[in-house]
């Protein structure tokens, strides 16, 4: 099991597909660069020229693999879909990399998915008592296995017969060789947005990917919602029961890139709002307001803003540590957040300091930045965090902590505060939130996120027994033996 080495929540992947445009591997190539934030241990592509199929699949980053010309060359056709991996479900491995494809007896198929099925144990201990054999340890597997085994004759007949059984957060790009696809499951939690450029459709899990292959945005995919593109022209079909969206609200708050457009505004515009409201919510005397980078300086410019506190860049962040550097040696290790970031000597020293990030996990990383501050002169450091403590864990596709190492899950206020030993400690409440995102307080009978990490309110529940685990590895949980 992989063990969870971020102080930050992972978001699990990034899909973007292209259909009928010349040079669609390529564009899905830009368009996976522009998504890399959402997955960077492995990158694939799958394209269709008419006949055939092509995949090319790397472990590593899009930029080392996808913009050499040999490669996207081995990728031919007017159709295209890709996917950046971060693993949540399924081991680290070139098998496990997407998007998948499978000859099935309605001709070929790819799929590339982000986010998590909550019940895919026990569907793929049902399909492999039924026979079917499984190449990989990902949930997504499980989809095309019950694509194949659906006795309905059209494609979408079958992809819809394997929807109702699936649950959990997911959007999918699905491609076969007539059509382009897109989906998004009932809550909407996953995102899947549809760009245009000039006559080629785009699905993308953002905007900012649309934005570099310069497509116009038309619309997110609604809840629930499947899109069929086919002969240029975008079908929806809508096949279960309407319910309200339910968005997770970590994509306003970390994982969606800042110039990605959200529910009509730049995510960018809900941190800074999210940084204005913790203003409101603190009454702090301060000499500066220093961001965490680059994640607290949305909200770092929005707190300054309301408090008229001088914000300033306290720390700086070295972008070109890679993890292969900090790996060799136990005393480059030990150096720790030092090899990330810095401080800027002469701006925090003898200063009172509101250090702004916009989520608290463990709490490790802030620990050793406070220390850092006061190690440079700080004189005092106070710790605002742009969000509400989260103390339960994610199920649809969200790398996090079990519930027992959430620090906010073990500790109070003042404990937390004590542990990273910061002067005081405030998080954004949860009604602050909502109406930092224009909502207004919160509706605990219809809340308009999936907001579980702060509430425990989880919008469709665990049925494989997930318990306090954190499923990383398919094979380890369904590896039971009959004998």
């Amino acid at each position: 099991m992989r063990k969870f080495n971020s102080d930050k929540p992972r978001e699990e992947c990034g899909v973007f597909g292209v259909s009928n445009h010349q040079d669609s591997a390529a564009l899905v190539a830009l368009g996976l660069h522009a998504l890399q934030h959402r997955g960077q241990e492995g990158c694939g592509i799958v394209s269709y020229d008419g006949k055939n199929f092509h995949s090319e699949k790397r472990q590593g980053l899009v930029g080392d693999h996808f913009t050499k010309g040999d490669v996207i060359k081995k990728l031919p056709g007017n159709f295209a879909i890709g996917h950046n991996r971060y693993s949540t479900t399924g081991e680290t491995s070139l098998r496990n990399i997407q998007p998948f494809f499978a000859d099935l007896y309605m001709g070929g198929l790819s799929i590339a998915h982000n986010g998590n099925l909550t019940n895919a144990l026990a569907l793929r201990d049902s399909l492999v008592k039924d026979g079917a054999i499984f190449r990989t340890t990902t949930d997504t597997e499980t989809i095309v296995q019950l694509i194949a085994k659906s006795k309905r004759e059209k494609t979408i007949d079958k992809l819809i017969d394997a929807l109702f059984q699936i649950k959990g957060g997911y959007s999918l790009v699905i491609m076969t060789n007539k059509k382009l696809i897109g989906v998004r499951d009932p809550f909407g939690i996953r995102p899947l947005v549809i760009g245009k450029l000039k006559g080629s459709y785009i699905l993308s899990s953002e905007t900012c990917a649309l934005d570099i292959v310069g497509a116009k945005f038309i619309r997110e995919v609604e809840n629930g919602e499947i899109v069929v593109i086919e002969n240029d022209k975008v079908n929806s079909i809508k096949p279960f029961p309407k319910q309200k969206a339910r968005p997770c609200i970590f994509e306003y708050i970390y994982f969606a890139r800042p110039d990605s457009i959200v529910d009509g505004k730049c995510a960018y515009e809900y941190r800074k709002n999210f940084g204005y409201h913790l203003a409101k919510e603190s009454n702090i005397n301060a000499d500066i307001v220093v961001p965490v980078p680059d994640s607290g300086v949305p909200a770092a410019l929005g707190f300054s803003q309301y408090s008229k506190i001088k914000f300033e860049l306290g720390l700086i962040r070295n972008h070109y540590v890679g993890r292969t550097f900090i790996e060799p040696a136990q005393n480059i290790r030990s150096l720790g957040v030092k090899l990330k970031l810095s401080s800027t000597k002469s701006i925090v020293q003898n200063k009172s300091i509101v250090l702004i990030d916009d989520s608290l996990v463990r709490g490790t990383t802030c620990l050793k930045i406070v220390k850092m501050l006061y190690e440079t002169g700080a004189k005092e450091v106070h710790v605002r965090i742009a969000c509400p403590e989260i103390k339960f864990p994610d199920f649809y596709g969200v790398d996090m902590p079990t519930k027992k190492e959430l620090l906010a899950n073990e500790k109070t206020n003042d404990e937390i505060c004590k542990y990273i030993q910061a002067k005081s400690l405030k998080f954004l409440s949860l009604d602050g939130l909502y109406e930092a995102l224009g909502k207004g307080r919160r509706n605990n009978i219809y809340p308009q996120f999936s907001d579980h990490y702060f509430t425990g309110e989880y919008p469709i529940k665990p049925e494989d027994n997930l318990g306090e685990m954190k499923i990383t590895q398919l094979s380890l949980l369904s590896g039971k033996s009959n004998n």
